[in-house]
């Protein structure tokens, strides 16, 4: 795309769409959402939130809870009733319309061909395959599209979508992806919803908008961090840096201190972030308390004497994992940088598929909290918490590092580790990239991944943490430099 003279935007819509093909697990077209950070060349930064919207009928009291507050048979996670209204097309065509150069046809070139002739399984997706079967089974369409014969795809075997190939046809000759909520499209959906006791109808389609949103933003150390806003994820990451830079953490010597504060500044957000934040259309989330320079004082003032003190802060959820998601960055000549994350939820979503559309959707509802009374409740129009954080850095006003990750609750924890290195300690993007990542939830089990040596593991434990080792998300990042014009890109 950036060959064919597309800029950054294009570049990043028209991977989107391929890997809506290609990884099918992780997002397609039918995927609950998408956020995106653009920052483009002259300074300017802005998001789009394409995230799911919970239908009109959705109830906060539509699952039933166990005593643990999960629901029984996972019906919030499998099935008709874990799926929204679809984000993933609305928040790219929004991103390709305001600042991109091409047309929907040009973007979606690639996933239509990939669609139409194939992709030969991969290990990876063989075992994708394999881990839902037994959900694809009881879906007919699912079934037809991931199955050969009785069972999964096997590895070697060469997967077709030829009924998406036809759909993204459609939308390339109409110029737009519109008719997928506001037309033939969205009412063949919400049909097919209605058809097995879903609860999304044709108005619901009718009624979504992506929409453009600004940032939430944090300068430290002459750099600027701009991250998607609530609902998604990076409200959290910038509320843990923005602790770090009240205690002046970069200029500390001793790198175990250093080590424990990063980590109780990250359980901090996280209690906040599970008892405060929801959509903001339909909450009241004190965010700019959360953000404001005596809040985060009270907050470092709680890691300082824990760091003093030899201490872990005591605080303790109940919570669950959740994984899944693909994340895209990209960098063009002029220098405008994008990341973009886009995701089904978990494996194959709510694992149901659109009967003569091939569209699997995403599982949206899955990420509101099941149990009534709580900021991230199911309620009807409303957009469920997410975990994805695409996030730009700028320095000097001027664009240099795009990033973003997979791996469901990981991704902000991720993202501040990064961060950290890159903005906190003024690393390269690869050493930042390739640096040592933790992963909280705010309870005292910590994920540590390899990188971290066992002197530094040892120190965790010894202040009464349940250590476990684990990847802490897969993490990509673009650069530029303004000076040489140079882009650069690593993954890990």
């Amino acid at each position: 795309m950036l060959r064919k003279g597309g800029n950054a935007i294009d570049a990043a819509v028209a991977a989107a769409l391929t890997a809506a093909i290609v990884e099918p697990s992780s997002c397609g077209v039918g995927g609950y959402g998408t956020h995106i950070t653009i920052a483009r060349a002259d300074g300017k930064v802005t998001c789009i939130d394409g995230n799911s919207m919970a239908p009109q009928a959705a109830r906060a009291d539509m699952f039933e809870t166990d005593d643990e507050g999960q629901v029984p048979g996972k019906v919030n996670y499998y099935g008709w009733l874990s799926a929204g209204i679809p984000g993933t097309l609305g928040g790219l065509q929004l991103a390709l319309d305001r600042y991109g150069t091409k047309k929907f046809g040009d973007v979606a070139e690639a996933a239509i061909r990939l669609a139409r002739d194939g992709v030969v399984v991969s290990k990876q997706m063989a075992a994708s395959f394999r881990g839902s079967a037994d959900h694809f089974r009881q879906d007919p369409a699912s079934k037809k599209l991931y199955f050969d014969g009785d069972g999964p795809l096997a590895e070697g075997a060469t997967y077709r979508n030829p009924d998406v190939a036809a759909l993204l046809e459609k939308l390339a000759e109409r110029g737009t992806s519109d008719s997928f909520y506001r037309g033939d499209i969205g009412r063949h959906i919400a049909a097919e919803f209605q058809k097995h006791g879903g609860i999304a109808t044709a108005d619901d389609f009718a009624a979504y908008h992506a929409k453009e949103v600004e940032p939430v933003e944090l300068s430290w150390r002459g750099y600027s961090m701009h991250t998607a806003p609530i609902t998604a994820g990076g409200a959290s990451t910038l509320q843990a840096l923005a602790i770090l830079k009240e205690l002046k953490w970069e200029d500390w010597k001793d790198t175990a201190r250093k080590n424990h504060a990063a980590l109780e500044a990250l359980r901090l957000t996280w209690a906040d972030r599970f008892q405060y934040f929801g959509d903001m259309d339909h909450v009241d989330v004190p965010l700019d308390r959360l953000l404001s320079d005596g809040y985060v004082r009270e907050l470092a003032a709680r890691v300082d004497a824990a760091v003093k003190t030899g201490k872990a802060i005591k605080q303790d959820f109940d919570s669950y994992e959740q994984r899944g998601t693909i994340h895209i960055s990209t960098a063009d000549r002029a220098g405008n940088l994008v990341a973009l994350t886009l995701t089904h939820g978990g494996g194959f979503g709510a694992r149901v598929t659109v009967e003569g559309l091939g569209v699997t959707l995403g599982h949206g509802v899955s990420r509101f909290d099941p149990r009534p009374g709580r900021a991230n409740s199911i309620g009807p129009r409303k957009r469920p918490l997410n975990n994805m954080t695409p996030t730009a850095v700028l320095r000097d006003g001027r664009p240099v590092l795009a990033l973003g990750a997979r791996g469901g609750r990981r991704i902000p924890n991720a993202v501040y580790s990064v961060l950290l290195k890159f903005v906190g300690e003024d690393r390269s993007m690869a050493e930042s990239v390739t640096a040592p990542r933790m992963h909280t939830i705010g309870n005292m089990a910590v994920a540590l991944d390899d990188a971290w040596n066992e002197g530094e593991t040892q120190v965790f434990k010894d202040l009464g943490f349940e250590i476990s080792r684990g990847s802490v998300a897969l993490l990509s990042a673009t650069s530029f430099d303004p000076g040489t014009g140079k882009t650069g890109a690593v993954e890990r």
